[in-house]
């Protein structure tokens, strides 16, 4: 049996998304700032594919910019309005727990001068409101936090931050990369600025993302040329990416609530099925019914987790250690890290990231190959 539990890396893209970019690459290879018909039907498909990833979060599509992905997504929204304000204001709060592509544009933002306060998180991985309010000051031009973290699935308090930032008068900048579609975020109700998102966290493709710039908000550009969308990220556009992001969009739209719920109920089945069997087994972040509904960080004391992931692998059954975008480089998990936990907890975690694709029958596999992992390696490293 072949198990894909690492779908916080990428997700496995939907029938009708590769089927729409094949329609793109075959038949609507024009380039859409072209001005004869063709290249007109074009854009209205990428018009249409705005508007339906614009609805996944209560948005108009005049507020959504396209990317090729969540990194530049972030980059451009952090170091536009951080290049924007700068004459005025030069202070940036974050957190210790973010994506690298945030972590690394806001220390090159300090490199070069900008003042930077890094928020810390409690044991579930949660942002203290109050330690935001107090680092808040003139100089504060941006808040960045993100919706959901990538290797423990925290959910921050968005609504609570953006309310903060509101009464500051300070930009609010959301990495959803991960909460895309997964959890509610609905722009009409949070005081969100700038929110980064990515097509292959949803079944779309890879290589396109989007920037949720609210109505009236200006960021500086990162890139000068041709002035496509809006200005805001010059370069002619990824007309197959974006019509299957849109796709997908629409998919994740109409069944959120229905493949949440069912996520949950894997995830649950997945983390009671591992505890209830595996002594010495611990759920990192929140509890299982607090977090987002796709993810799982578990530590197997006694058993390092590379070696259970490649021991998974051999199994058929594919997870991470943590976050893809870091997966190559040894070090410790700066997520675990900074809710303090133990070198064993760390250093034996495991994160499952479940889809709708996944079945009842994989995670109930999963757990039975676990239980006779574990019991024989924590035999082996334990003598």
């Amino acid at each position: 049996m072949q198990v894909y539990l690492d779908n916080s890396a990428t997700t496995k893209p939907y029938k009708e998304v590769v089927e729409a970019m094949i329609y793109a690459l075959n038949e609507r290879y024009e380039n859409p700032s072209s001005m004869y018909r063709p290249a007109m039907e074009a854009e209205k498909m990428i018009e249409n594919a705005r508007l339906n990833i614009a609805k996944v979060i209560g948005a108009k599509k005049e507020e959504i910019f396209f990317t090729s992905g969540g990194t530049e997504a972030n980059n451009t929204a952090i170091k536009g309005a951080a290049y924007l304000l700068k004459k005025r204001k030069n202070h940036i709060i974050t957190t210790t727990i973010e994506h690298p592509s945030v972590l690394n544009a806001v220390m090159r933002l300090e490199a070069e001068g900008f003042k930077v306060s890094y928020i810390g998180v409690d044991v579930n991985g949660i942002v203290d409101l109050n330690e935001i309010k107090d680092k808040i000051n003139d100089s504060t031009a941006l808040i960045s936090v993100m919706a959901v973290n990538n290797e423990i699935g925290s959910i921050q308090p968005i609504k609570d931050i953006g309310d903060i930032a509101k009464e500051k008068g300070v930009l609010f900048h959301v990495d959803a990369v991960q909460g895309y579609g997964k959890i509610v975020l609905d722009m009409r109700d949070l005081n969100v600025d700038l929110m980064s998102i990515s097509g292959h966290k949803i079944h779309g493709p890879k290589g396109i993302g989007a920037i949720y710039i609210k109505r009236g908000v200006k960021i500086q550009p990162l890139l000068d040329g041709g002035g496509q969308e809006g200005n805001v990220r010059s370069g002619t556009e990824n007309v197959p990416g974006i019509i299957g992001f849109g796709v997908a969009a629409e998919i994740c739209h109409k069944n959120m609530d229905k493949y949440s719920d069912y996520m949950m109920t894997l995830k649950k089945r997945l983390w009671y099925g591992l505890k209830d069997n595996i002594s010495d087994c611990f759920i990192n972040g929140p509890d299982v019914e607090k977090g987002a509904p796709h993810i799982l960080n578990i530590s197997f004391v006694g058993v390092k987790g590379e070696v259970l992931l490649h021991a998974l692998e051999e199994k058929g059954v594919y997870v991470s250690t943590g976050s893809a975008c870091s997966s190559h480089k040894r070090g410790v998990s700066h997520v675990l890290k900074n809710l303090g936990l133990s070198d064993d907890r760390i250093e034996s975690a495991i994160r499952f990231s479940l889809s709708p694709f996944n079945t009842c029958e994989e995670v109930d596999y999963t757990v039975n190959v676990l239980i006779d992992l574990v019991r024989e390696y924590r035999k082996f490293y334990r003598r």
